[in-house]
């Protein structure tokens, strides 16, 4: 068995390739009519999207869903093999509570998708992907900040 703090330190860095997967795989499938196929959506293909119409919130959906959790991501490696200072924890979970709001967005966008009914939209795995890496983001800060704080107290 590993030791505990071995194990966010080789999660977070699977995160480095899994976060660039989970951009490029398919997180929706709309479609109009329920009898036509179905489009693909990513978190690429949406950005795409959103930059040929609406320039700003493509940069701030850019910044949030893909930069600060992937800042994040290497600043924890850098944590954890000594080569950043715990002093920069504090701008680490900031990037934290910034990459959280993508999340928010997809789920916003699927609500009110169905909630409108025009359509048929499907959740793919590139969405569950997606969703663990967050979910892995966020366990690696807590068990980073215990393990901190464990040091500390000795």
């Amino acid at each position: 068995m590993m030791p505990r703090p071995l194990l966010p330190a080789l999660l977070n860095l699977a995160l480095l390739l899994l976060y660039p997967l989970s951009w490029w795989a398919p997180m929706l499938r709309a479609g109009l009519l329920p009898l036509f196929s179905l489009n693909e959506i990513s978190v690429l293909t949406g950005l795409q999207s959103l930059w040929s119409t609406d320039i700003f919130l493509a940069l701030v959906v850019t910044v949030f869903a893909l930069f600060a959790p992937y800042l994040k991501t290497i600043g924890f490696a850098l944590l954890h093999f000594g080569l950043l200072k715990p002093a920069a924890l504090p701008a680490l979970h900031l990037l934290g509570k910034l990459a959280m709001a993508d999340i928010f967005l997809i789920a916003l966008y699927v609500t009110l998708a169905k909630g409108i009914g025009i359509g048929r939209i499907e959740v793919a795995w590139g969405l569950y992907l997606f969703t663990a890496c967050i979910l892995a983001s966020l366990w690696i800060n807590w068990q980073t900040g215990q393990s901190r704080r464990t040091i500390r107290d000795c």
